[in-house]
């Protein structure tokens, strides 16, 4: 009686500890999911603008062509990083470009009442210098990060690199008032600028939106950041 007795106790220890161990296996298994960084691809649809342009920010790498990652609190350090390294490998040495980024989706996709919003204009860049990565030129419109509002859904950033055939490049004094609302056509028709020599985009949303966004304070009594 009692050794049928001590079997039980050691079956039901060894039931138990395997139980603890399926757990433990599937609370690490989903730990190491949650720490994994995913570069989504865009859409064919979004693809076809990408062209011999690469853009790369700090810790992120190229983003041409992709989702700016839901991790690692991406989504919010774009909106205060500098400018990106814009590489164009296939420019031509001896020739002079213009760089444009633009927002066409402000306020958002599916009511872009602000289209175009400039992000960034710069002109008379060197063709041997964005060939390597420098974008060193006369800059019409400062680099401005994406914001993208909340609840706006995606926005996508486009970069487009034209071939320079004229000098002195500007903008109107009404263009300069603001950077919404910004008629891109009217502006490369004046230039002459026709099809670009190389293009690409990426695509962001608000961190606020994200799934796995977090209010500060969330889950404690105390708020993170007292005021000063």
């Amino acid at each position: 009686m009692m050794g049928t007795e001590v079997c039980v106790d050691w079956t039901m220890r060894l039931a138990v500890a395997a139980l603890f161990l399926g757990l433990t296996m599937v609370i690490t298994r989903d730990e190491e999911e949650g720490d994994l960084c995913l570069y989504e691809a865009l859409s064919d649809t979004d693809a076809v603008l990408c062209k011999g342009l690469e853009v790369f920010y700090p810790e992120l790498g190229n983003v041409g062509c992709m989702f700016v990652p839901d991790c690692n609190n991406y989504r919010q350090k774009i909106t205060h990083w500098a400018e990106p390294i814009v590489k164009f490998p296939g420019a031509l040495e001896g020739a002079t470009y213009i760089l444009v980024m633009v927002d066409p989706d402000a306020p958002s996709r599916s009511s872009p009442k602000a289209q175009f919003w400039r992000h960034w204009l710069v002109t008379d860049i060197k063709g041997i210098d964005i060939k390597k990565g420098k974008v060193q030129g006369q800059e019409l419109s400062p680099y401005q990060p994406p914001s993208p509002p909340a609840q706006s859904g995606f926005h996508r950033y486009q970069f487009f690199v034209y071939l320079q055939q004229t000098q002195n490049i500007s903008l109107h004094s009404k263009e300069n008032k603001t950077r919404g609302s910004w008629k891109m056509d009217k502006f490369l028709n004046r230039f002459h600028l026709s099809e670009p020599e190389a293009s690409t985009q990426f695509m962001t949303q608000n961190y606020q939106d994200s799934p796995n966004y977090q209010t500060p304070g969330a889950g404690s009594s105390e708020p993170k950041d007292k005021p000063k």
